[in-house]
């Protein structure tokens, strides 16, 4: 089934070249934290990404509640991004540690499960990323109501969706990885400003959304 691997190729491709705060957060982890901390933070979204895929395909009715709270869900998502983006760009202490050969910095379990729930919450409190996802997930299913085997059509195509997507994340880890080493504290301390800003920027274009709805 040459068709639905196609569909979830371009569907892939969509999502991970899609411009938004998630972005800019992995290449910041990679950056700061070195690559341990990008790959806990892209493990973190792709959760997200796939409790949202598993919610809008088996709790169908609950777009409508989520469109009828939509605008609390996106004030609430501005929020944690508001709190996010001024940590980062107030509040976190950037150093390089010069024992480090490979530039990985040494974190802790919790400083890892903070990372990746961070991640997951970044993406699921995205209310933009909900309907992404529902969106596909009603086209897909009419398609594949067409088909012998719907289930398994839905699989494919979702399932190398999301395996594109981790690639895609993954390989920016990576070659955010190969440059950090490179980079000087003062360099990472403007990436890390630079990062809040962003962060910031989002945070207000979804509050400002959430107005709107």
């Amino acid at each position: 089934m040459i068709a639905p691997i196609v569909k979830g190729l371009l569907l892939g491709i969509i999502l991970s070249i899609s411009i938004g705060p998630i972005i800019f957060a992995i290449l910041k982890q990679s950056l700061t934290n070195g690559k341990s901390a990008g790959f806990v933070f892209v493990a973190g979204v792709s959760a997200s990404d796939i409790s949202l895929l598993i919610i809008c395909n088996v709790f169908t009715q609950l777009f409508a509640i989520v469109i009828a709270h939509k605008a609390i869900i996106a004030m609430v998502g501005a929020g944690f991004l508001l709190i996010m983006g001024l940590y980062t760009l107030l509040f976190k202490k950037i150093s390089i540690d010069k024992e480090r050969e490979d530039g990985e910095k040494q974190l802790r379990r919790r400083d890892l499960v903070g990372i990746f729930i961070s991640g997951y919450l970044m993406n699921t409190l995205n209310p933009n990323v909900f309907l992404f996802w529902f969106a596909w997930t009603a086209a897909i299913g009419t398609s594949a109501s067409e088909t012998n085997n719907p289930l398994v059509y839905k699989l494919l195509v979702f399932g190398t969706c999301l395996l594109f997507v981790l690639i895609s994340d993954l390989a920016k880890v990576v070659l955010a990885g190969t440059l950090r080493p490179r980079l000087t504290e003062k360099t990472l301390i403007w990436v890390n400003r630079v990062s809040g800003i962003i962060i910031l920027v989002f945070s207000a274009v979804l509050f400002y959304g959430a107005l709107t709805y």
